[in-house]
């Protein structure tokens, strides 16, 4: 039974560690064009959380921060009375963005603010707000960013080329210096480095449904052979769609991938439980849903925006993480339960099992809100 207890706890801390899509941190994505005496920011957010005053830093959902009810009021509001709302809160907002000509601030004048239009409120809606500001005459560079307590953005320095630079920002960071005349520019390198990170960070511990999926190929055995088979099989399928849909070259509407995602979860978890070897056609029906977790990743990396000389970069670096992440929730779930009691003639019965049944009740809980509520 503490066996049993122990299993279910390390599930259940996964599940405390990741959110719901609607209510997920999203980075905001800032273009930034210079001229000799102006800047102009063009950024694209998530409004709402800074409207509300919600400290975004560290946070993983919006419904853990006390003004989470705020939070869903303002996500309600109609397109036009949100616009509204920024505008009366930008003096607040506006302390919060940091742009610097050298070592002097640069204030910057709300010029505009558009709220698109989302009819499902369970989903983000991206707000795009300009910005501009004057730029003193001694053609400093200039470095932009916000503050920790906005989240996570990314400056791009617009017009820039296939080699622009384009930060991922966190904790109150500032960009690169940024020349006036030309484009600072990022090597590949860098971008590859920086997006295994990324790639990781997708996965523990934002990417639940991604974690109960590996458990759910762990929890089928313990040798390592149908262990290898199903995450070599997963790993070249999401592989194949991530490249594919962050190329634009396939592109399917969430509202079907996440259902499928959950249904994907359920599967595995249920084969589990009616038996302990891999089947032959296992590896057919992973290699069919790691096809549509590649199409999960492929939209996230799409929110980074990187620049199109850096694109290649940065999705090897992403799917590096992305394995690299897989790899850790094995090993951690090896180490909580596979190493000490993987050889128990019990361990079947008492562990695998429950858990696998564990990750099918969460995995059609999924399965049913994201279809119906």
């Amino acid at each position: 039974m503490l066996v049993q207890l122990g299993a279910m706890s390390m599930l259940a801390l996964f599940t405390m560690t990741s959110l719901l899509v609607a209510h997920e941190i999203r980075p905001a994505i800032a273009d930034v064009t210079l001229t000799e005496d102006a800047l102009e920011m063009k950024i694209r957010m998530t409004a709402e959380p800074l409207i509300a005053g919600i400290d975004l830093e560290g946070l993983q959902d919006t419904n853990e921060a006390p003004e989470a009810e705020q939070y869903d009021a303002l996500r309600a509001l109609p397109p036009a009375e949100l616009s509204a709302q920024f505008q009366q809160a930008w003096p607040d907002i506006a302390n919060g963005v940091s742009v610097l000509a050298g070592d002097a601030p640069v204030a910057l004048e709300l010029v505009s603010v558009e709220v698109a239009d989302q009819p499902d409120i369970e989903l983000p809606r991206d707000t795009m707000v300009v910005l501009r500001g004057v730029l003193p005459t001694d053609n400093s560079d200039v470095r932009a960013g916000w503050q920790a307590a906005n989240g996570p953005i990314i400056i791009r320095q617009a017009e820039g080329g296939d080699d622009a630079y384009a930060g991922y920002l966190e904790n109150g960071a500032l960009s690169e210096p940024l020349p006036r005349t030309g484009a600072a520019t990022e090597s590949a390198l860098s971008v590859f480095v920086r997006y295994i990170g990324v790639g990781f960070d997708h996965i523990i511990p934002k990417g639940l449904d991604h974690i109960l999926f590996v458990l759910g190929l762990f929890f089928l055995s313990l040798h390592l052979r149908p262990l290898i088979t199903q995450v070599t099989v997963f790993t070249v399928a999401h592989t194949i769609t991530l490249a594919l849909a962050s190329l634009g070259y396939v592109s399917v509407n969430p509202a079907i991938v996440e259902p499928l995602i959950a249904a994907s979860i359920v599967y595995v978890a249920v084969e589990n439980i009616f038996t302990s070897r891999i089947t032959w056609w296992r590896p057919i029906v992973i290699f069919a849903f790691g096809l549509l977790h590649g199409l999960g990743f492929a939209s996230v990396l799409g929110e980074f925006g990187l620049a199109p000389g850096r694109f290649v970069a940065g999705l090897i670096g992403f799917n590096v993480g992305v394995e690299v992440g897989q790899l850790t929730v094995i090993a951690l779930a090896f180490l909580a339960v596979g190493y000490w009691f993987g050889n128990k003639p019990w361990y079947r019965a008492r562990i695998a099992i429950p858990a696998s049944v564990f990750i099918a009740i969460v995995g059609g809980y999924w399965a049913v809100e994201r279809v119906f509520l």
